[in-house]
C-alpha cells in the first residue's frame, strides 16, 4: 500500500464522514468512488470496510447526542445527599420507538444481502444516477407542498410509536443504491408531519441500531466465509475509521444546525445534478462509439 491508497483511504472516510449524514447517499458515493479511484484489496474486504467505517461514523452520533441516547443518570437522593443512578423514561420511550422503526430495516438489509450486492457494475451505476435524480425531485416537490403547512411533530416526544414505524418503513427503500437512508427517512418523516429538526434527529437515532446490525453481521460473515486481515487492510480500516468518526462530528452538528434555518431544497439539487453527471458518464461512451 503505498501514499496514494492512503491517500484514497482518507478520501473514503471523508466521504463516508460527511455524506452518511446528508440526505445524499453515503453507499452511492463510496460506490462511485470505488469505481473511479479503486483501492489495491479484495471485493470481499471493500464490502466489510464500507460498513465498518459507516459504523464509526455512527458513533459520532452516538458521542453528539449522548444525554439524549443514554438511558441512566446520576442523581442526589435528598434526604442524606448519596448519589444513585436511575433510568430515565424518555430515553426508554425513545427507544423503543427506534426499535420499532428497525423492524422494517431487516427486511431491507434482507433484499440487499440476497439480491442487490452482486449487480453488474452498469446496472449499479445506473440505479445510483436514477436513485439520487428520483428523491432529488421528491425532495423538492416535498419541500414546495410543506411550504405553507405547520409540522405536526415538534419533539421526539411527540412521536408515536405507530409514526415511528411507518418511518422505518421508508428505510426499506434505502436498499436501491443511490437512495439516501438518511434521505428516504426524512422524507418520510416529512411527509408524516414531523418537523425537519425531529425528522433529521430521529433519523440519526435510527442509524445507530440499523448500522450496528449490519456492520456486525458484514464482520462476521467476512470472517465465517474464510477471509482474514492482512496488515495492510488492518491499516486501511484504522484509518478510514478513524476520518470517518471526525468528519461525521462535523457534518452532524452541521446538518442540525442547517436544518433549523434551512429546507432540504440544496440537497434535492444536488442529488439531481450528480444523477445527470453519472447518467452522462455512463451514455457518453455508448453514443461516442
Amino acid at each position: 500500500m503505498n501514499f496514494w491508497d492512503v491517500l484514497k483511504i482518507i478520501l473514503y472516510g471523508i466521504i463516508e464522514g460527511v455524506t452518511e449524514w446528508l440526505p445524499v447517499s453515503s453507499t452511492g458515493h463510496l460506490i462511485l468512488f470505488d469505481k473511479f479511484l479503486p483501492l489495491p484489496f479484495s471485493s470481499a474486504f471493500m464490502d466489510m470496510f464500507e460498513y465498518v467505517i459507516q459504523l464509526f461514523a455512527i458513533f459520532a452520533v452516538v458521542l453528539y447526542f449522548w444525554k439524549r441516547l443514554f438511558p441512566v443518570e446520576k442523581y442526589t437522593l435528598p434526604e442524606n445527599g448519596k448519589n444513585k443512578l436511575r433510568l430515565k423514561k424518555e430515553v426508554l420511550a425513545l427507544w423503543a420507538k427506534v426499535l420499532v422503526a428497525c423492524i422494517p430495516a431487516l427486511v431491507a438489509f434482507f433484499v440487499d444481502t440476497l439480491f442487490l450486492k452482486n449487480l453488474d457494475d452498469v446496472t449499479q451505476s445506473l440505479m445510483i444516477a436514477c436513485a439520487l435524480i428520483v428523491y432529488g425531485v421528491a425532495f423538492l416537490f416535498i419541500e414546495n407542498a410543506n411550504a405553507k403547512k405547520q409540522a405536526r411533530v415538534h419533539e421526539t416526544s411527540g412521536l408515536t410509536l405507530k409514526t415511528a414505524f411507518f418511518i422505518g418503513c421508508f428505510q426499506v427503500l434505502a436498499v436501491i443504491p443511490g437512495t439516501s437512508r438518511s434521505g428516504i427517512t426524512i422524507i418520510g418523516a416529512l411527509l408524516l408531519g414531523v418537523s425537519r429538526t425531529v425528522s433529521a434527529e430521529f433519523t440519526f437515532f435510527l442509524a445507530v441500531p440499523t448500522m450496528v446490525g449490519a456492520s456486525g453481521y458484514k464482520i462476521l460473515d467476512f470472517f465465517l466465509s474464510g477471509n482474514t486481515l492482512v496488515g495492510t487492510e488492518i491499516i486501511a480500516l484504522f484509518i478510514g475509521c478513524a476520518v470517518a468518526f471526525a468528519v461525521s462530528m462535523f457534518a452532524v452538528k452541521f446538518l442540525m444546525n442547517f436544518v433549523k434555518k434551512h429546507d432540504f431544497k440544496i440537497f434535492g439539487w444536488y442529488r439531481i445534478a450528480l444523477g445527470v453527471i453519472v447518467l452522462g458518464a455512463l451514455v457518453l461512451p455508448a453514443l461516442l462509439a
